[in-house]
């Protein structure tokens, strides 16, 4: 198991939350780069990981549970998905600089709560674990461009 497998393996689902967020932002400033290069082929490819990234937080989504948050999170996700798109077809930079701005707000909020101790003990909870534990956040996680290019909605 090499870095990455042991960091991803340690890490509690709302940090799991964060690593997306992380991947979003790189595969965004990815296609920044694609962009002002004039590389297509490399900005859609940075799009496309984005958007299956969107697609597999969407998918996660569980309303009943979630309530209005989980309505809330659809909606971010939804209007992040349509900037991403639209940024892409217009080669903008500037709205998928928009698109990462936004994208590192709620980021950060995800980052504050997955290292509250009340909800590391809900998950540990939920998970049937006997032992809780409290770790610092890991690095943030380069996500293998394999694994990104394998995730379906």
């Amino acid at each position: 198991m090499n870095y990455q497998q042991q960091a991803i393996a340690g890490m509690n689902p709302v940090e799991l939350i964060v690593a997306l967020y992380d991947g979003m932002v790189r595969f965004l400033y990815r296609a920044i780069e694609a962009i002002e290069a004039g590389n297509v082929r490399e900005r859609r490819i940075a799009i496309k990981r984005t958007l299956d990234i969107l697609m597999h937080l969407q998918s996660r989504l569980r309303m009943d549970v979630g309530g209005s948050s989980a309505k809330s999170l659809s909606e971010f996700y939804a209007a992040i998905f349509a900037l991403c798109l639209e940024g892409s077809r217009l080669a903008s930079p500037e709205r998928l600089k928009e698109a990462i701005a936004c994208v590192r707000d709620v980021r950060e909020a995800w980052s504050i709560v997955s290292k509250d101790p009340e909800v590391i003990r809900f998950l540990a909870k939920e998970q049937g674990k006997h032992e809780v534990r409290v770790t610092t956040p890991p690095p943030p996680v380069s996500i293998s461009e394999e694994a990104a290019s394998s995730w379906t909605a």
